[in-house]
């Protein structure tokens, strides 16, 4: 379509769904997608093969630890908080791992770092109807305008129950577009999304069910139990009736993988099941990352990066030697939607200490990490102001690619790129920040 700014935004609003797409929340409308060049979207198809990798070997790792191949402390720590019900759970389906993996990245002067990855991840449903959109303004769109719907129908064929928490009732609508979308072009097979509530006289799951919460939830979630024993493995391991993914498996869902990839006693288990040139490949974007453990050093020994001997020193650096992140780990209310997260240098240095030494009391119960914080590079994107008038944000960006895992490949849907404000440092959806699809730019001469 050859038209004018305020006709391209016109158009996207006026496909919006009437439910709307996330619950009580807005943002900024771009005439156009974020667009990246080609070798950069040949760049983020082979991340999803190395961190479809990295998810499986972060599952081997585990499952040897609880063998003793490995030190045991690791499936320990891993285990730390969870009720041993649901560690016992989590052990039951050895080999499966989320079908849907997105990692958070970060757009630097460089290339990127990945902040974190997220294995419930949010925006599907928005990101498909992202892609549907501005593929028919004639974009071309990463991952296809139906790329994020044809992904979540491979992970889940024959079609799904979508099971939505109270705690992420936000993205319920989202949810209900993606399961009508899917319904309209895939009948029979059927998507429904199910609330957390207690299901119905007569109800029953089907095959595939989409885990929509967080592991910290399941209490507040009456229809869990009956979800749990329709995934479990029956008498002597027969195969439950129910397949779930995300599975129960919290260990997986943990930030702390980034600090277990950069420990020296473990590199060569990561060189051997990653290869040596995909180890060497991620290594260049997972940041260097600590576990924020209270246990003293030998007396001639550092702390690898921060060169100091104490976490006492880390808590009396100055603002300028802070650029890190402190975050909790996991299986926790703080452990999502950007809270639970303290960026160090803004922080006055009395605070600083507080919430380090707070981090570090919680190690036995609740484990944080220390990350290493890289600075978004500035991006300038179009979008259309509260009183109409078209303008261009100077911003940085956070990339969210989905891939989806599917007969053992991993498939790029397409990426949501939200560009906030140049003055923010936590980069995640807000009222003032655009939200776009990811296009591949044309090619000069095209």
């Amino acid at each position: 379509m050859s038209i004018g700014i305020i006709e391209k935004i016109d158009f996207i609003r006026k496909a919006a769904p009437e439910e709307g797409l996330f619950d009580g929340k807005e943002w900024l409308v771009s005439p156009e997608p974020f667009a990246v060049p080609n070798a950069f979207a040949d760049t983020l198809e082979k991340l999803g093969h190395r961190l479809h990798l990295f998810v499986k070997a972060c599952n081997q790792l585990y499952f040897q630890s609880v063998k003793g191949k490995q030190p045991r402390w690791i499936a320990e720590l891993l285990d730390r908080g969870k009720p041993p019900e649901l560690v016992e759970l989590a052990r039951q389906r050895r080999e499966e791992i989320p079908a849907v993996i997105r990692p958070d990245l970060v757009l630097t002067e460089d290339g990127f770092v990945i902040s974190e990855l997220d294995s419930v991840p949010g925006g599907i449903g928005l990101t498909a109807w992202l892609n549907a959109t501005y593929a028919e303004l004639g974009y071309d769109i990463l991952g296809g305008s139906e790329g994020m719907a044809e992904g979540f129908r491979a992970i889940t064929s024959g079609g799904a129950d979508i099971i939505v928490s109270e705690e992420s009732a936000t993205y319920r609508p989202e949810m209900r577009w993606l399961a009508d979308r899917l319904n309209a072009r895939f009948a029979p097979e059927h998507w429904r999304v199910v609330d957390g509530g207690t299901p119905p006289a007569g109800f029953a799951w089907q095959r595939n069910v989409y885990r929509f919460f967080e592991l910290f939830d399941l209490p507040n979630i009456p229809a869990a139990p009956g979800l749990i024993a329709a995934a479990s493995a029956g008498p002597d391991g027969a195969e439950p009736g129910v397949r779930v993914t995300p599975p129960f498996k919290p260990f997986l869902e943990e930030k702390l993988w980034f600090a277990l990839f950069w420990l020296r006693p473990l590199r060569e288990f990561w060189r051997r099941e990653l290869s040596e040139r995909h180890f060497l490949q991620l290594q260049k974007v997972i940041p260097y990352t600590w576990l924020a453990d209270p246990a003293p050093l030998p007396p001639n020994a550092v702390l690898p990066g921060l060169e100091v001997h104490d976490w006492a020193e880390v808590a009396a650096f100055s603002q300028k030697e802070r650029a890190l992140i402190l975050k909790i780990s996991g299986f926790s209310e703080l452990a999502w939607g950007g809270r639970g997260v303290h960026v160090a240098a803004d922080l006055p240095q009395g605070e600083w200490r507080a919430v380090l030494e707070s981090a570090l009391a919680c190690y036995a119960s609740r484990p944080y990490i220390l990350q290493r914080f890289h600075k978004g590079r500035l991006v300038e994107q179009p979008y259309l102001d509260a009183l109409g008038e078209a303008r261009v944000m100077q911003g940085r960006v956070r990339l969210c690619p989905y891939y989806f895992l599917a007969g053992g490949k991993t498939r790029l849907g397409g990426a949501l790129a939200t560009v906030c404000p140049a003055d923010k440092k936590l980069l995640h959806g807000m009222r003032d920040a655009i939200l776009v699809p990811t296009s591949v730019e044309a090619e000069s001469g095209r």
